[in-house]
C-alpha cells in the first residue's frame, strides 16, 4: 500500500452541555480528523487533541502544524506503507504521540477496509459488545449533580465516573453514594489536580468503595503514585503517566497503579495500546478504555479496542448522545449499558458527507 495523499480536516462540534474537569470547561470541540487516500480507497483518523496544551503537551493546532511538515512528508516518502511501519518510520521525531495516533489511525483503517478485516478483529477483540461507563463533569450544585447522575443510570450507563478537584472531591461522592447506594459503580477522576500533600483528603474517599482514583498527581510524578497508594486504600488508576507500553510496566514495577486507563491517542496510536494491553494483562492488572470527546470515527476505534480481553473494567465507551445531539458518522446507541462492536471493514463506520460539511471549518490537501 502506498500513501498518494492526506487530507487534514477541522471540525466543530458543539457539546449538548459544557463539560468541566480541573484543568477547565469545554463547550465544543475543535477536532482535527485525517483521510488518507491510497490506490485501493481511504482510511479515516482522529487525533485526541484538545484546543489548548493542558491535558497534555499537544493541542490542535501544534498537531496539525507538525502533521503537515514533518509526519505526513515522511510517510509520503515511504514507498510502500502498513500500519506496522508507521511508528518507526516517525521514531525520529521526538513526542507528538497525538499527532502520530492519528496519523496511523488513518493509515490502519486504510489498510484495514483494503483486506476487509475490521479493527476488532485485527486487533484481538473477543467480544462483539463493551460495557459502557460515562464521564460526568464538575457541577455547580451538588442537586445537579445527582440529577446530572440520576439521568445517566436511568439511560442505562453501567459505571459512573466523577471528575473531581480540590474543593470538589469527598462531598459529591457522598452525595451521590447517599442517593444511588452503594451496588453502583463509581470511580473518581482528578486529572492531576492534586498533590502527595493532598494524601490526607484523597484517604476520606476510601469508605466509598470507589472502583478507582484515576490521575491524582501530575504525570511526571510516577514515585509520588506510588508513595500516595501507601497511604490510601482505593486502587489508583493512571492516566497521563502511561504514555507507551514501556511506562505502563514502569509504574507497575513500581507499585504505582492497581489500573490503568489506555487512550490510544495518548500512547500513539491503537498498535500501542494493544502493546500496553499486553503488558498490563501480562501483569495482572486491570485496563479501560478513556476517552477524549471522541466522534463516531474515535468511538468506533475506541469501543472494538475496548473489546479486547483485557478490557475487564466499563470504560469512557459512552453513546454519540452522551456529547453531540449529531454525531460525523451513524450514532452508537446504548443498548442495555452495551455498545456493539463495529463488525465493518476497518473502523466500520465513515463520516456521512453532509453532516462531516456542516461542520468542516477547514480543510487542506497534503500531497508529494
Amino acid at each position: 500500500m502506498k500513501l498518494s495523499g492526506v487530507e487534514v480536516l477541522r471540525v466543530s462540534m458543539p457539546l449538548v452541555a459544557p463539560f468541566r474537569t480541573s484543568f477547565g470547561s469545554q463547550d465544543a470541540r475543535d477536532i482535527l480528523l485525517l483521510r488518507a487516500v491510497t490506490p485501493s480507497g481511504e482510511g479515516w483518523g482522529e487525533c485526541g487533541a484538545m484546543g489548548a496544551p493542558v491535558y497534555s503537551s499537544e493541542y490542535t493546532d501544534g498537531v496539525e502544524h507538525v502533521l503537515e511538515h514533518f509526519l505526513v512528508p515522511a510517510l509520503l516518502g515511504a514507498g510502500e506503507l502498513t500500519a506496522n511501519k508507521v511508528a518507526p518510520l516517525l521514531a525520529k521525531f521526538k513526542g507528538h504521540r497525538m499527532a502520530k495516533s492519528v496519523l496511523e489511525m488513518a493509515v490502519l483503517d486504510a489498510e484495514l477496509r483494503a483486506h476487509d478485516l475490521s479493527f476488532g478483529a485485527a486487533l484481538g477483540s473477543t467480544k462483539d459488545r463493551v460495557p459502557c461507563g460515562v464521564s460526568v463533569g464538575i457541577m455547580d450544585s451538588i442537586p445537579q449533580l445527582l440529577d446530572v447522575v440520576g439521568g445517566y443510570l436511568d439511560a442505562g450507563y453501567l459505571r459512573i465516573k466523577l471528575k473531581i478537584e480540590p474543593g470538589w472531591d469527598v462531598e459529591p461522592v457522598r452525595a451521590v453514594r447517599e442517593r444511588f447506594g452503594d451496588d453502583i459503580l463509581l470511580q473518581v477522576d482528578a486529572n492531576t489536580a492534586y498533590t502527595l500533600a493532598d494524601a490526607a483528603q484523597l484517604a476520606k474517599l476510601d469508605p466509598f468503595n470507589l472502583l478507582l482514583l484515576e490521575q491524582p498527581l501530575e504525570e511526571e510524578d510516577v514515585h509520588g503514585h506510588a508513595e500516595l497508594a501507601k497511604h490510601i486504600r482505593t486502587p489508583i488508576c493512571l492516566d497521563e503517566s502511561v504514555v507507551d507500553a514501556r511506562s505502563a510496566a514502569d509504574a507497575i514495577r513500581l507499585g504505582a497503579c492497581r489500573v490503568v486507563n489506555i487512550k490510544p491517542s495518548r500512547v500513539g496510536g491503537y498498535l500501542e495500546a494493544k502493546r500496553v494491553h499486553d503488558v498490563c494483562a501480562a501483569n495482572g492488572i486491570p485496563v479501560w478504555c478513556g476517552g477524549m470527546i471522541e466522534t463516531g470515527l474515535g468511538r468506533a476505534a475506541n469501543v472494538a479496542l475496548a473489546s479486547l480481553p483485557g478490557f475487564t473494567m466499563p470504560g469512557d465507551t459512552s453513546a454519540s448522545e452522551r456529547f453531540y445531539r449529531q454525531d460525523i458518522t451513524e450514532p452508537f446507541v446504548l443498548d442495555e449499558g452495551h455498545l456493539a462492536v463495529p463488525t465493518g471493514p476497518g473502523l466500520g463506520v465513515s463520516p456521512i458527507p453532509e453532516r462531516l460539511a456542516e461542520v468542516t471549518t477547514r480543510k487542506k490537501w497534503l500531497s508529494s
